[in-house]
């Protein structure tokens, strides 16, 4: 057994978020459904095909056969982009249990056929419906069924990740509608206020249960950043966010103190990283290096916070030659988790457009022994 296999998946994550060099980098990968098929036929996996890239509903036998360290287990909107019965059967429109009404685009890649979703419908488009509107219950024992099968069976080897994004802002402007949720926070703060505390009471509730359940890491967050800067002011986002956050933060750290928060958005949020590192936050998803250097903000933040993600999903993965790949992983091995304080991960959910010798080199670069 080499020295990597000798050391728990879980103990090589608590140790790099201690900001101490483990063995080697944790790593954590997700995959849209389409290219989890693929690398399934590539690694002769036959067991089901269910693969949610949030942890929902997966049976793991990827993550695990790869040498992944940290399990995912979803609860709340974001699993509506995966998880209805109607389009996973092969639907092209749904209504998921929010509300949102939803479609499916196909694209095509050279490697094969794919689609996504994206949203047609708001519930709350009409300011009027709030007053009728009843979000689901968070508390629904059925919920947490996957995330109790989890720790029951893996917590001993894994770090256990708790999903909760799409946390306030994405779910909110789901329900609303983006272009009038700007509108909103300008000309009419208590109604923005009101839609905001539905998803932040929701995912407030469910990241609560399964700290409580066990889990080692909550992951929350909502998309706040462009390429450039951020979408909405920092002004904005102290007035409408950031309390929010803090009290998310803090109610989880009650509970257990030894839990871990990350914080997920794309695109540069630079402005508002200090804020975050204020209210307590412990780990930064998922550091887009075409938005923001991860060298920087290892040297101006690694003595206070962690990163998770750094390897470019948007152009060296997909496009970029396996050489370049492996490259830029030892780099950020160098740079960013020389002493700890990096979970290595593409910034985003591995595409169907990436070639699977541009995967496999980011993960033998990572992980020798897979």
């Amino acid at each position: 057994m080499s020295e990597a296999a000798s050391i728990r998946p879980r103990d090589r994550v608590r140790m790099s978020l201690s900001h101490q060099k483990p063995d080697r980098c944790p790593m954590q990968i997700s995959f849209t459904p389409e290219f989890a098929q693929r690398l399934r036929e590539d690694m002769h996996q036959t067991g089901r095909a269910v693969h949610n890239p949030h942890g929902g509903g997966n049976t793991y036998e990827l993550e695990r056969a790869l040498g992944q360290d940290l399990l995912l287990t979803s609860v709340g909107w974001a699993n509506s982009y995966y998880a209805n019965e109607a389009y996973a059967a092969g639907g092209d429109s749904y209504v998921d249990e929010w509300g949102v009404a939803w479609r499916s685009v196909p694209y095509q890649t050279r490697f094969g056929a794919g689609s996504y979703t994206e949203i047609v419908g708001h519930p709350l488009a009409d300011r009027r419906s709030l007053e009728s509107y009843s979000p689901p219950d968070p508390l629904r024992p059925e919920l947490y069924g996957e995330a109790a099968r989890l720790i029951d069976a893996h917590k001993a080897d894994y770090w256990i990740v708790g999903v909760t994004v799409t946390t306030i802002f994405e779910t909110a402007w789901a329900l609303r509608g983006l272009e009038q949720t700007m509108i909103d926070f300008a000309e009419d703060p208590p109604l923005a206020d009101a839609i905001l505390d539905i998803p932040f009471r929701y995912h407030l509730a469910a990241a609560k249960r399964l700290v409580e359940m066990g889990v080692d890491m909550i992951w929350t967050g909502d998309d706040v950043g462009s390429q450039r800067g951020m979408m909405i002011s920092p002004a904005a986002w102290r007035r409408f966010f950031k309390p929010r956050m803090a009290t998310f933060i803090a109610t989880l750290k009650a509970i257990n103190p030894e839990v871990k928060v990350a914080y997920h958005s794309d695109g540069n949020i630079e402005r508002i990283i200090p804020e975050l590192i204020e209210i307590g936050l412990d780990v930064l998803n998922p550091v887009q290096p075409a938005c923001m250097d991860p060298t920087k903000l290892k040297r101006s933040y690694g003595d206070k916070l962690c990163f998770w993600g750094t390897i470019d999903e948007q152009h060296t993965l997909p496009f970029g030659s396996p050489a370049q790949v492996r490259a830029q992983v030892l780099e950020r091995l160098e740079t960013v988790g020389g002493d700890g304080g990096l979970i290595l991960s593409p910034t985003h959910h591995v595409q169907q457009d990436t070639p699977l010798e541009n995967f496999w080199a980011m993960v033998r670069a990572i992980n020798p022994d897979a």
